[in-house]
């Protein structure tokens, strides 16, 4: 079972097994280890041998060392990771010196990356919930036990009844074949967590300019001659970024100014702070329309030549003069005028946000503002302009491009008879037979195609198994879990999932390391916990926030191939 380390004293076989070996000529650091049981007893039994200790002396031996690239995953900015290899073991670790984002810089968390890799509270085999503890079992047993429970549940109650859960963790080839992975199954049961953290900028870029991603990168913020950032805290959470906005703050003389209702250390370097009341975004903005319109800074050649509906959003920013907007945002008139001010005199400027400005129920009216804001100013299509979306993952935009979600096939290709007919052909599947995983669902005498209608989004899998079933829009209750390098501390109802997460006849938790979603039930049986390769193990590509692609090589073994 899963426990922390003890401080008891190895006792019987193991310590006789400890002796036994340290009585043979030779013995490599592996093999004690092994011994000893990696224990502090395995230390105790070992003071009961005799002899003296002697020095050691420096060993040249070993292999060559070999240096690998690849990308931190911690955060988005996409950091270049140099590990040094030896023997297949990761043994140390630089920033890249000639990566053009961290440009040989780490910060805290960059760093610590190694860890991942070589944490001693790594999974490496599989385990099974049995009368409430954690029970050691064998990679076969594992298979077959889910395996069959999950073919049993499909019988039962259809394949819409298991959950397929992904991860922006995934490389994009990882993310494709778990979106091909659930559409076999025959389930669009299958998300991750953009859904949570990504989809209020997706649709609110989106609906602005039909594009749902961040349209220009960290390099060129270098460009930028403003910098506005709302909603984010780089320094801490990004903080290799910081070095970017940094950079053109001191080479262009561009003045940054930060707006959030904490003074937070990004706050600190800010030319401007804007403390404004948590959720008044929208009206924030239109406080700096308001004054930009009434100032004519506008750029009236970009509105006329490259914007529709700017007339509607004057109209609405009247509305907003500067007393109301300082009523609701706290914010004064004479502080957003010069904000207002500074952004006309300082083109092209970039717009950045995060997760302050989207993680609210008008997520959405935030992002669409933001974009707003820069279409007004005439900031986008220009280097150092545009919208500079920081996200949390390292693929989250990849895992979304390929398709992990809900309510799409890869490549935004929808769940149309057409779009299924070309993804048939593309992995040469006859579509009768890919048609026939999927059920057809009779209610209300009408008959319903599955295959056709949208999955559980990640924010409500937890409805799919505690709603009643005739509420559900799907034959059956979810009753299988699979959670694949998703945690699920992100979501706020916590109660309700724990809930959810006992009355599940099947909880599958797939990670490097044992999360929340292990230990967050209290289940007694049918739970199970799978080790994976960290993306350090593996290779592939991820895609950066701006869709540039980068690719990681594998650098080391992964500890979890381990047999029982």
């Amino acid at each position: 079972m899963l426990r922390k380390k003890t401080n008891g004293v190895a006792k019987g076989p193991r310590a006789g097994s400890l002796l036994s070996s340290l009585a043979a000529k030779t013995m490599d650091r592996r093999g004690f280890l092994a011994a000893s049981g990696v224990t502090v007893g395995g230390l105790a039994a070992l003071s009961l041998t005799s002899g003296r200790v002697e020095a050691a002396t420096p060993s040249t031996e070993g292999g060559k060392i070999v240096r690998k690239k690849s990308v931190c995953t911690h955060c988005s900015v996409g950091c270049t990771v140099e590990a040094e290899v030896q023997n297949g073991t990761w043994i140390g670790q630089e920033p890249g010196w000639d990566s053009p984002f961290n440009l040989g810089a780490h910060c805290a968390k960059g760093a610590s990356v190694r860890e991942h890799a070589h944490g001693e509270r790594r999974l490496k085999y599989p385990m099974k919930m049995v009368g409430g503890q954690w029970q050691k079992i064998s990679w076969d047993e594992a298979i077959n036990e889910i395996g069959d429970k999950m073919l049993q549940i499909r019988e039962e109650s259809g394949p819409d009844s298991v959950y397929w859960l992904g991860s922006a963790k995934f490389n994009n080839e990882q993310s494709y074949l778990f979106r091909k992975f659930a559409a076999y199954w025959g389930t669009n049961n299958v998300d991750h967590q953009a859904r949570i953290c990504h989809s209020t900028t997706v649709a609110g870029v989106a609906n602005t300019w039909g594009y749902g991603a961040m349209t220009n990168s960290y390099n060129d913020i270098h460009n930028s001659k403003a910098i506005f950032l709302i909603g984010g805290n780089p320094a801490e959470a990004h903080p290799v970024s910081l070095l970017h906005l940094l950079k053109a703050k001191e080479e262009n003389n561009a003045p940054l100014i930060v707006c959030d209702p904490r003074f937070t250390r990004t706050a600190a370097h800010a030319d401007e702070y804007v403390r404004f009341r948590p959720g008044s975004d929208v009206a924030l903005v239109w406080g700096l329309l308001w004054h930009i319109f009434e100032n004519s800074w506008e750029d009236k050649e970009f509105i006329r030549t490259r914007v529709y509906g700017m007339d509607d959003i004057r109209q609405e920013v009247k509305k907003w003069n500067p007393e109301e907007v300082e009523r609701v945002t706290g914010v004064p008139g004479a502080q957003l005028e010069r904000v207002a001010r500074t952004l006309a005199n300082n083109r092209p400027g970039t717009v950045i946000w995060c997760m302050g400005g989207t993680q609210h129920t008008n997520g959405n009216n935030n992002t669409r503002a933001y974009c707003v804001l820069q279409l007004a100013l005439g900031n986008m299509g220009a280097a150092g302009g545009g919208t500079n979306i920081f996200r949390g993952h390292d693929n989250v935009q990849g895992a979304t491009d390929l398709g992990v979600l809900a309510d799409t096939l890869p490549g935004y290709y929808g769940l149309a008879a057409g779009s299924w007919a070309h993804w048939a052909r593309v992995w040469e599947e006859d579509l009768d037979w890919l048609k026939g995983r999927f059920a057809v669902w009779d209610k209300d005498g009408k008959s319903r195609a599955m295959m056709n209608e949208k999955g559980i989004p990640v924010s409500r899998w937890i409805d799919g198994v505690l709603e009643a079933k005739e509420n559900l829009e799907q034959p059956d209750n979810t009753r299988a879990m699979v959670l694949w390098g998703h945690a699920p501390n992100s979501q706020t109802r916590m109660l309700e999932m724990k809930e959810a997460m006992e009355k599940l006849d099947l909880l599958v938790v797939v990670d490097p390391f044992p999360t929340v979603s292990a230990v967050l039930h209290d289940r007694k049986e049918g739970a199970y916990l799978l080790p994976a390769t960290t993306q350090f193990e593996t290779s592939g590509s991820v895609t950066a926030s701006n869709r540039s692609l980068q690719w990681r090589e594998k650098i080391g073994r992964a500890s979890c191939r381990e047999r029982v």
